[in-house]
């Protein structure tokens, strides 16, 4: 199932939503562009076994990660959801909640993968778990809100609309279980980590639901700063 739309429509413009957006562009071209990729994302990326939580220095990479992709579709894909989930989030939070709310599913989705795999060497990189954050943030948020979606199934095309409530948990079910099941590969291959969109996701949801506006003032004021 891939997202098209959300029926809740922002009447704000997504500052911060473009502003992430553009500087993970940014990266991405950064990253294209260098003369050594792999000495880039070695760089950037996060290093399970560089971590030292003694050494400050080695814990920027908790966050330069989240701005890293390793290619189009990588870039494409989380940068689709964020655009979808993520202007609804920004105008109910506001700019800085919102910020906030990106940096830490990012950073806790990155530091939850982490606790699994502390000896790997296996770089590290994505807005997944931030993006994730947002999912489950929008799920709080917007209960009500349908989500339009395209279905592929074998020779079975469709476009259809789902209750939020029900796709983002259906996408999170599907991260978690995943996640189990990748555990005893953990640590001798890469691929998707499963448990920082775990990670992110909870943290959006506990940042939602101590975050979101009390009553309509709130949601009126909170639409202004957004």
């Amino acid at each position: 199932m891939f997202p098209i739309s959300d029926s809740h429509k922002s009447n704000k413009v997504p500052f911060i939503t473009l502003s992430i957006i553009a500087a993970n562009i940014f990266v991405f071209y950064q990253l294209l562009t260098t003369p050594n990729q792999e000495a880039f994302i070695f760089e950037y990326a996060l290093i399970p076994t560089s971590v030292n939580f003694l050494s400050p220095q080695t814990l920027i990479s908790f966050v330069t990660s989240i701005f890293l992709h390793g290619g189009f579709f990588h870039i494409l894909s989380n940068m689709w959801f964020l655009w979808i989930f993520g202007d609804n989030v920004e105008a109910r939070l506001g700019i800085i909640k919102f910020a906030l709310l990106y940096l830490l599913a990012g950073i806790t989705g990155n530091f939850a993968q982490y606790l699994l795999t502390p000896a790997s060497n296996i770089p590290m990189l994505g807005a997944s778990g931030a993006v994730s954050g947002i999912l489950g943030s929008y799920f709080i948020l917007f209960p009500s809100s349908n989500i339009r979606t395209f279905i592929f199934m074998f020779f079975f095309v469709t476009v259809t609309e789902i209750p939020a409530v029900i796709y983002i948990f259906y996408w999170f079910i599907i991260q978690l279980f995943s996640g189990i099941a990748s555990l005893p590969f953990a640590f001798a291959t890469g691929g998707i980590a499963f448990w920082a969109h775990v990670g992110g996701f909870l943290t959006g949801l506990v940042l939602a639901r101590n975050w979101k506006p009390k009553n309509r003032q709130d949601i009126i004021e909170g639409e202004i700063v957004g």
